[in-house]
């Protein structure tokens, strides 16, 4: 039983109440965003309920981060936007089906550990970023259906009731951590609202969310190429945003609760989810940073806060709608304007001085292209890019040679530094061809062969040495270097290499 048990990352020592009333509060914030995403894919708003229902149960059972919650995104709506204009919704469901298997073949393939290729910059300003684009993405909850700003007596008492969810929000853990402060402050503001009698803008009004369980629903479009051609690029674009924004938010959770999650089973748990949300009516996602912190920040730490959350979400939809449509938007705006807050890195302000140019211009970057353009996926590869090209420019300027010349007359050039794409030009200016002597020795004791134009490098200085009568000898090369040069016989003809105990001679001519 025990085991079954540590399965689903349940002890003793779990705080139940804590993890029931976190899945409650974070079930409630999960209903605008599901439905605004669903809107902005020019989808119903049950479609998106659907998605949050879907892929919020089934990573929460089988995911590899417990306190994690995925749902509905904006990241997955942006790219949905034109198929669904061009193609409607049927092709959305379908796209997002293939979208599931794709991120499955990923987790199957171990294709998590590529996180590590991230930099903390990158992580720093993708963070923020996401911190900006949940505080601007509430500043529409104080304009009028027509698009205006509020003013007067509706912009005052908004603003009342969003300040006054903040302050019970930052407040009340400072007395009492029994329960949520997310959740007391929803129940407040609305127990407010409706004993005053207070007009303020609710989830009603943004739309409806009455509906009944997730039918099941074979996507009905032709299984022909055609199709299949048609939804591809969609769901490659799906698979990677996902699967980008759910690992960087694992990351992050990983941090927060000092506990490590496997990146693998979740790219499955997130594929196995789309694969149920395309069946079931839904319009996929992943994983929601916001509603995770909110979790996370709850003082949920299990699968159960997630399960709860998804559950109660479909017992709200199902049964319970008329009550949530009544809750005032002005809670739930408050409560991610305070999430907004918690989640910016503000200890990365505090770094300007202290880090290097180059990784505050990558954090800075990844900042900017998050807020401004909203795609998280593209500011997460522009990073990794910029981050590449500057460590590639570092590590180019750092390749050396010392040189000196024995009593055998022998002249030796003592490599130390990476030879890759980046320095070849620099390794190359290091060797005086015409005036050396008949013999010399390069050793790459402290220097590292690392790529295919690294090995032309070499082919290169042999050939300018070969052509004027010398001979040149590689030593000290590591085995990757030597499996990498016996690799490339064909295209690399070194005079002498020797082994690095010196004891033997091979002649590769």
């Amino acid at each position: 039983m025990k085991k079954y048990l540590d399965l689903f990352g349940l002890n003793d020592k779990i705080d139940y109440k804590t993890e029931v009333l976190a899945g409650l509060t974070v079930s409630m914030a999960l209903i605008p965003e599901a439905v605004a995403f669903a809107m902005i894919a020019g989808l119903s708003p049950l479609t998106g309920l659907y998605a949050a229902f879907m892929m919020g149960l089934v990573t929460s059972v089988i995911g590899g981060r417990p306190g994690m919650i995925s749902g509905a995104t904006g990241a997955v709506a942006v790219v949905l936007v034109s198929l669904a204009i061009s193609h409607g919704p049927e092709y959305i469901f379908a796209a997002v089906v293939l979208a599931g298997l794709i991120q499955v073949g990923a987790g199957m393939l171990k294709l998590g550990k590529l996180m590590r290729l991230v930099p903390h910059p990158v992580i720093f300003g993708f963070v923020n970023g996401l911190a900006v684009i949940i505080f601007m993405s509430q500043l529409d909850q104080f304009k009028t259906p027509s698009g205006e700003w509020m003013t007067g007596q509706s912009l005052y008492v908004l603003l009342g009731l969003v300040v006054l969810t903040m302050a019970i929000i930052w407040g009340l853990p400072k007395f009492s951590k029994k329960i949520p402060a997310s959740l007391v402050a929803i129940l407040t503001i609305f127990a407010v609202v409706v004993v005053f009698g207070i007009e303020t803008k609710t989830v009603g009004d943004i739309a409806s969310i009455q509906g009944g369980f997730p039918p099941f629903h074979i996507p009905q479009i032709p299984f022909t190429w055609e199709a299949f051609m048609v939804i591809l690029p969609y769901s490659a674009i799906i698979a990677g945003v996902g699967l980008i924004e759910s690992l960087l938010t694992l990351n992050i959770i990983d941090e927060i609760t000092e506990t490590r999650g496997n990146g693998n089973q979740e790219a499955i748990a997130q594929g196995t989810a789309n694969i149920f949300s395309g069946f079931f009516s839904g319009m996929g996602g992943c994983a929601m940073i916001g509603q995770s912190l909110i979790n996370v920040s709850s003082g949920a730490r299990t699968r159960i806060s997630g399960i709860v959350a998804a559950v109660m979400l479909l017992v709200f939809i199902m049964f319970g709608s008329g009550l949530v449509e009544l809750l005032p938007m002005a809670a739930l705006t408050g409560l991610m304007i305070m999430v907004a807050i918690g989640t910016f890195e503000w200890a990365s302000l505090k770094t300007f001085n202290k880090m290097p140019v180059s990784d505050i211009f990558v954090m800075v970057t990844v900042t900017l292209v998050t807020a401004v353009l909203h795609n998280l996926a593209l500011a997460v590869l522009v990073g990794v890019i910029i981050a590449a090209l500057v460590f590639a420019w570092d590590n180019a300027k750092r390749i050396r040679a010392r040189k000196h010349i024995d009593e055998d007359g022998i002249k030796h050039y003592e490599i130390y530094g990476p030879l890759f794409f980046g320095s070849i030009t620099v390794f190359n200016s290091k060797f005086d061809v015409m005036n050396d002597p008949n013999e010399i020795i390069i050793d790459f004791k402290e220097s590292r062969v690392v790529d295919m134009s690294a090995i032309e490098a070499l082919n290169k200085i042999t050939e300018r040495y070969s052509k004027v009568g010398k001979t040149v000898h590689l030593k000290h090369l590591s085995k990757d270097c030597r499996h990498l040069l016996q690799n490339a016989d064909a295209i690399i003809d070194v005079n002498v290499m020797e082994d690095p105990s010196y004891k033997v001679a091979l002649d590769r001519v």
